[in-house]
């Protein structure tokens, strides 16, 4: 098994995950497998976007 860099850093993503998602209208609980993959997809894909522009924004 692969050791954690920053084992901080799940509790951060999985509450960044719930706001994405709950900004979005996806329902998310302690099982997703209800969800489409478009539903699934929109938050990832939001999470993404928003953690590369907060990179960009530090580049400046």
């Amino acid at each position: 098994m692969a050791q954690k860099l920053v084992p901080e850093a799940k509790n951060g993503l999985a509450q960044f995950k719930k706001e994405v998602a709950n900004e979005l209208g996806v329902p998310l609980s302690d099982y997703n497998g209800d969800l489409t993959a478009k539903q699934n997809g929109s938050v990832g894909g939001e999470m993404v976007k928003r953690m590369v522009q907060q990179y960009e924004q530090g580049m400046k």
